[in-house]
């Protein structure tokens, strides 16, 4: 682990895979709990839903998660399981459409939250959370994760895992 501050620690990653993409989704999925907050930002076609797709494989979670840009948010799970709230906030205008729509109630709701395209809503966030930048599209991406305090765990057993799936390879 690297790290950045007292407050942070990052790992970057290269996917040559979108099945290695999903994988880490897996393993970050596994491990998250209620109240979670997993912020996914980069590129059109970066991954985005490839990861959330393995987020909520790794919690159990076996709807069919597609991305919900027209609708904003999507509820995955039921009141047996931690729920997954996956946001879209591509098509908001900023932090004040978000709360104006309630949805940064759903950060204090029994769940973990997953929003793509976050750093858009980047200063009304939680300051515990977990993000996740894409860089690059089709089958090569560079997959950089920034944890604050509560994710340094996380983020050491993600780099201890590697090994479990070809075409994922530690940058720093």
């Amino acid at each position: 682990m690297q790290v950045i501050t007292e407050m942070e620690s990052r790992l970057i990653l290269r996917s040559a895979r979108e099945d290695a993409t999903e994988y880490l989704g897996k393993i970050l999925g596994e491990h998250l709990r209620s109240g979670d907050v997993v912020v996914l930002d980069g590129d059109l076609g970066a991954g985005k839903t490839v990861m959330t797709r393995g987020i909520a494989n790794g919690m159990g979670l076996h709807d069919r998660v597609a991305s919900p840009t027209y609708t904003i948010v999507r509820e995955y799970g039921d009141e047996s399981s931690t729920k997954m709230f996956h946001f879209d906030v591509y098509r908001l205008d900023g932090e004040d459409d978000f709360v104006f729509s309630g949805l940064d109630e759903y950060f204090d709701r029994n769940g973990v939250c997953v929003i793509e395209w976050g750093l858009r809503i980047a200063s009304i966030l939680p300051a515990e959370k977990l993000s996740v930048l894409f860089r690059g599209s089709g089958d090569t991406r560079d997959i950089e994760l920034i944890g604050t305090e509560r994710y340094f765990e996380l983020i050491d057993l993600v780099r201890t895992r590697l090994s479990e799936v070809s075409g994922l390879e530690p940058l720093l």
